[in-house]
């Protein structure tokens, strides 16, 4: 929501590492399996949570601070598509877990969901800018509600389960 000019380049890298990071979650989700499940499913909704409220709520403070439109921009950097990628993955993970006691076709599966994830992660980027840095504040405000709400769906979800 942030970026002002969005490239190839960044479209590809946001696409790469969203989708790239959903199908590495779910294959090591599966490659841990039976043995780990356990542990895995008793803490992977409060990882989720914790790095999806944070990364929410330095969203929402950023866009309190006012700064500027001058300055919208976002960073591509290593570090933040590191963590970006990671807190919206957690939850494949346990998919990848889940998949382990299921008969269904894993590397097709595998595939699909990181073809999906790219897409819709590239599409996101472009329809983002559009009208990102014209609603800059509210945009980060609005995105950063999102991705706590999105936070709190995972641990309500398995809380209740």
């Amino acid at each position: 929501l942030s970026v002002r000019k969005v490239t190839v380049r960044e479209i590809l890298t946001v696409g790469m590492w969203f989708g790239g990071f959903q199908m590495l979650m779910t294959v090591a989700g599966y490659f841990l399996g039976v043995s780990f499940s356990e542990l895995v499913e008793k803490i992977d909704h409060w990882i989720a949570f914790v790095l999806l409220a944070a990364i929410g709520a330095n969203m929402i403070r950023e866009a309190l601070k006012g700064v500027d439109n001058e300055h919208c921009d976002s960073s591509f950097s290593f570090r933040t598509m590191l963590f970006l990628a990671v807190a919206t993955s957690i939850d494949a993970l346990a998919l990848g877990i889940s998949f382990a006691f299921l008969r269904v076709p894993f590397w097709p599966s595998v595939a699909l969901i990181g073809l999906t994830t790219f897409i819709f992660s590239a599409v996101g980027l472009v329809i983002g800018r559009r009208v990102g840095c014209r609603f800059h504040r509210g945009a980060e405000i609005f995105g950063g509600s999102i991705l706590i709400l999105i936070g709190i769906r995972i641990l309500v979800e398995h809380l209740l389960v």
